[in-house]
């Protein structure tokens, strides 16, 4: 159950938190709440599995990255957490993860490159291949053709039988 607290702190967070030094102090100060409040009802919702994750999102065209590249790859489930954090070492590696194979979609490890260019991305990828030895697994290269919108979860008010003080 949602207290109205965690509901009131809920709406101020899919706004995006603020850009400064104590991000969490200034939304308590917005909400009512210490610093150490807001964290610790964001810890318990993202325990909850209310709150899948906290993340940034770097709108990267702006800053000049023009190219971006999701790279899939088929590896044998034995090995890859060691690749993935191997992987997320690279500094121009913005996401990497597991997923489950599927019939028809056997990749299972998905890597982000963003570059000033595709030359660069791909660049990049040969750095990755080489340095974490990824020759002699299959992959697809899906550069990005069209940038969507981002933003951040948007949670819906609940009804007030799901909120309690």
């Amino acid at each position: 159950m949602l207290e109205t607290r965690d509901l009131e702190l809920l709406e101020h967070i899919q706004r995006g938190l603020p850009v400064c030094s104590r991000p969490y102090l200034e939304i308590g100060l917005c909400c009512g709440m210490s610093e150490t409040e807001v964290i610790e009802r964001l810890t318990k919702l993202k325990q909850q599995g209310l709150i899948k994750r906290l993340g940034v999102i770097v709108k990267h065209r702006q800053l000049g990255y023009r190219a971006n590249a999701m790279i899939v790859w088929n590896v044998p489930d034995q090995v890859i957490k060691q690749l993935g954090k191997e992987i997320s070492h690279f500094s121009f590696v913005t996401l990497c993860y597991q997923r489950p194979k599927q019939p028809e979609w056997p990749y299972n490890l998905y890597c982000m490159i963003h570059g000033k260019d595709k030359a660069t991305v791909l660049n990049q990828l040969e750095q990755l291949i080489e340095a974490c030895h990824l020759n002699c697994f299959d992959k697809e290269i899906l550069f990005s053709r069209q940038c969507f919108k981002q933003r951040g979860a948007i949670y819906q008010k609940p009804g007030p039988s799901l909120a309690h003080g």
